[in-house]
């Protein structure tokens, strides 16, 4: 009976997961379960994300990001042609 298949969609990730398996004479399905494994076990010293949210807000200052941005920009005037390069006879 034929394994399950696991779709992926990333370039890069078949890729390191070809070169991986080439590396160390694994399958490629050996490969992914072992990184998975892996990061799997080193989920557990991530920060909550109430905690992050939480965090953020206590250190977040609040802007006016459109004040900001009008403050920095004006209309855009297109091209200057007034050098003495755009003299034409």
């Amino acid at each position: 009976m034929a394994e399950p298949q696991l779709s992926v969609r990333s370039a890069k990730a078949i890729e390191i997961a070809h070169r991986l398996s080439r590396r160390e004479r694994r399958t490629i399905a050996d490969v992914v379960e072992r990184a998975l494994e892996e990061y799997e076990a080193r989920g557990g010293d991530r920060e909550p994300i109430e905690l992050f949210l939480a965090r953020l807000a206590e250190n977040a200052v609040d802007i006016d990001l459109l004040e900001v941005i009008g403050q920095r920009h004006g209309p855009y005037l297109g091209p200057d042609f007034s050098g003495p390069e755009y003299d034409f006879p």
